[in-house]
């Protein structure tokens, strides 16, 4: 396994920790402006023009030295380069052995006679190594090449102190740059991956709203019509009249028709161009023959809710064709300051249930409690008060 996978395999190292990495991003160039890369390698060039102005200064290379001077700085550059890319990586063995070399490479220019490049080496050396490792090892890596310049360095005791530490505080403020560049850039890419996140979220919600409705719309219809065939099944076993067959098919038949009606009507108001609750509920209520009674201020309620609203009293009065035939209905809307009240109630069955009560899923209630949830409202359903016969549902939700 190589050092770079080991470092992005390995133990998590804290950010604050002595053995953590400057971000990726902020040893790297992305992100930064063309104009501030341009400056950063003017700023390296010039300074490979000055190691090399000042060891033709002093002297030290002269005749088929200027060879060996050039082949120096080819070197220089070189392993300037492999150091960058290494600490980018985060390759620390690479990383160790390119600034020994880059120290190695003073050292030889010292013993050259060229003093002044090999303090400049130095120096940048301490400067990197403070900028681009962890500081564990960058330390006393900067220690070295600060010591090696102390030593050689003409000036007084003071200033070469103060040169010293001016160095290792030149490359801590270009590392604390970086790693402000850096937690900006890395806190852009987490906005921009929450972003997506959170699209590709409200892209799912938007999908199982749909396929909630589409759902709830095909399994109250379905439902209904069931109910009219399986009238004509008991019809037909019986030996009933063809009329009264026929009637039930053709009941069944007006069901698909509304169900298709409704799928539409539930699109519609997925695309919000749906019309007023209160007029559904009138058309519904005559259609089934129920009472109804809306009271309270007519406004646009939101679509879920107004949807919640329609597929509950669907389910109530299938439910009440089911199993209490015969019953009389009473639906009661209301709407309040900041929710809406639905309330079904049948007066008990005039006749048998017979086999219809038998059909459908059973979960027409449990959906319907859900759905009141989702909504953050609630939903009632059992008998009527003591004394009194039938069945109650009451649905409550914000709107």
């Amino acid at each position: 396994m190589s050092e770079s996978a080991a470092a992005t395999e390995g133990p998590y190292v804290p950010v604050e920790s002595w053995r953590a990495w400057p971000y990726r991003e902020s040893l790297s160039d992305a992100g930064v402006p063309r104009r501030r890369i341009a400056m950063s390698q003017c700023v390296r060039f010039t300074l490979v023009v000055l190691i090399a102005w000042q060891a033709f200064q002093e002297g030290a290379f002269h005749g088929w030295g200027l060879l060996v001077l050039a082949g120096g700085l080819v070197v220089f550059a070189a392993v300037a380069r492999g150091y960058f890319r290494s600490t980018l990586d985060h390759r620390l063995l690479a990383s160790l052995g390119l600034l020994g070399l880059l120290f190695a490479l003073g050292v030889v220019v010292q013993i050259y006679g060229a003093h002044g490049p090999a303090r400049s080496l130095w120096a940048v050396g301490a400067i990197l190594a403070v900028e681009r490792l962890p500081m564990a090892y960058a330390l006393p890596g900067a220690a070295v090449h600060v010591l090696a310049y102390g030593l050689l360095s003409e000036d007084r005791t003071v200033v070469t102190a103060g040169t010293c530490l001016g160095l290792m505080l030149v490359g801590y403020a270009l590392r604390l740059d970086a790693e402000a560049r850096g937690t900006g850039f890395r806190l852009l890419a987490q906005e921009r991956a929450a972003r997506v996140a959170e699209a590709e979220s409200a892209a799912l919600a938007e999908r199982a709203r749909i396929a909630r409705e589409i759902h709830d719309v095909l399994a109250h219809s379905l439902s209904a019509q069931l109910v009219h065939l399986e009238a004509a099944r008991l019809l037909i076993e019986r030996g009933e009249s063809d009329e009264r067959i026929l009637e039930r098919v053709v009941l069944a038949r007006g069901m698909a028709r509304e169900g298709l009606a409704e799928t539409r009507q539930a699109l519609s108001a997925l695309r919000g161009e749906m019309a007023q609750v209160g007029d559904f509920l009138r058309e519904v209520a005559e259609s089934q023959g129920a009472a109804i009674e809306v009271s309270g201020v007519p406004r646009q309620l939101p679509a879920e809710a107004g949807l919640a609203v329609r597929r509950v009293v669907q389910e109530a009065l299938t439910n009440v064709r089911k199993h209490a035939p015969g019953a009389a209905v009473r639906v009661r809307f209301a709407y309040l300051d900041d929710a809406v009240e639905l309330e079904v109630r049948d007066g008990g069955a005039r006749r048998p249930a017979g086999e219809l009560a038998s059909t459908g899923s059973g979960y027409g209630l449990l959906g319907m409690r859900e759905r009141a949830e989702l909504l953050g409202g609630a939903l009632e359903a059992g008998p009527a008060e003591p004394g009194q016969e039938g069945f109650v549902v009451r649905l409550r939700v914000p709107a």
